[in-house]
């Protein structure tokens, strides 16, 4: 029940936040927004370094950048430049003082990047990728098992392609690679349920279905090789008219929540921190980077799934505003939890990094 209450709370709010300038982000009573690290052209994924380094990747600018916040004042220095001159590089994890760099066509490794921020190492090669570009970037994370995640996106709107439309898991050495779950079109964001480490990941639905087909998904794995339905089924119970003849989608793991149809969900995160109020604990972000193929633009925002062991129970805004009368101002990419209990935002439309906090 107070779940509920709480979502309703946020869907009924119509405050705004009002500092450094985001006067039209809307968010729950309590909460503000600010801009924590500016200058970052492209920027997407995030990972934090053991030093208190964050870590920037990009898609389309081959760059990954490194900040730092010497001070301590929750504003981060002149981003700089570490990595430069790469393909698509998306998917960044830290591990064991290492950057894990996932391009297009390989996943890398650079050691003891902290205490070479300003001549990087050589990077140490892990694993080989499929070179196709389209859903070429990758998404990646280390799982509470310490196994690498990587996820491999159709080369396409809607094919069948085998080795593509896959999350799949790797030693960090890059050995014992496997299929984690398949049937995934684009995944751009997963994380693991605090308590049952169990996955859920973001998947982008097909195109040209209409304005209102097939909806995007949130989906949970909570063991390795289940199947999602694509490209035979979308969302559970959408047959694909090219490819659903092949295969009924009884036969699938339907998702365990349907977004919004083209919002582009991306980056998810549990919330594990102390700093936001009780109601946020273990429940997921989503980042909704926002159409691009629809007559009505939707997304451009940041919802919160409330989960309730394996369900969710509600979905409701966050933080939105991005979308406003004048046109997109923002597109939110990844979400990183703060040592502190804040919650980073990476926007690659406005090229800053926010940062969502919580005071009393």
């Amino acid at each position: 029940m107070r779940l509920i209450t709480m979502a309703l709370l946020i869907l009924l709010w119509s405050g705004f936040a009002r500092a450094d300038g985001l006067s039209g982000i809307r968010l729950p009573p309590g909460f503000q927004i600010e801009i924590a690290v500016t200058g970052v052209e492209g920027a997407r994924s995030l990972a934090l370094g053991d030093r208190g380094t964050l870590f920037i990747g990009t898609r389309r600018m081959g760059r990954v950048y490194a900040v730092t916040d010497r001070d301590g004042d929750g504003r981060f220095d002149q981003p700089r430049f570490l990595l430069e001159g790469l393909r698509m590089p998306n998917g960044i994890a830290f591990h064991q003082g290492a950057l894990y760099v996932a391009e297009n066509h390989r996943i890398v490794r650079y050691d003891r990047i902290e205490q070479q921020l300003e001549q990087p190492p050589e990077p140490v090669l892990l694993a080989r990728l499929p070179t196709e570009t389209h859903h070429g970037w990758r998404y990646l994370a280390f799982g509470p098992d310490r196994r690498l995640y990587v996820a491999i996106g159709a080369p396409c709107n809607i094919c069948n392609e085998p080795g593509f439309g896959t999350i799949i898991r790797m030693q960090a050495d890059g050995s014992g690679r496997e299929v984690m779950a398949a049937g995934v079109r684009n995944s751009v964001g997963f994380d693991w349920q605090p308590g049952s480490d169990v996955l859920w990941f973001s998947d982008n639905g097909r195109d040209w279905l209409g304005d209102d087909l097939p909806p995007d998904e949130l989906n949970r794995a909570p063991k390795p090789g289940l199947h999602y339905g694509y490209p035979y089924c979308h969302a559970g119970d959408i047959a694909d008219p090219e490819y659903g003849d092949e295969r009924p989608c009884r036969e699938f793991t339907p998702p365990a929540l349907k977004l919004g149809a083209h919002v582009a969900a991306l980056g998810v995160r549990f919330y594990s921190g102390e700093q936001f109020p009780a109601e946020y604990q273990g429940q997921l972000f989503i980042a909704e980077h926002g159409s691009w193929n629809r007559t009505e633009p939707v997304g451009y925002r940041i919802g919160l799934a409330y989960v309730e062991g394996d369900r969710v129970v509600s979905y409701a805004p966050f933080a939105e505003g991005w979308l406003g009368p004048d046109g997109v101002s923002g597109r939110p990419v990844d979400l990183l939890e703060m040592p502190d209990g804040s919650l980073l935002v990476s926007d690659d439309h406005a090229g800053v990094v926010y940062r969502i906090s919580y005071i009393p």
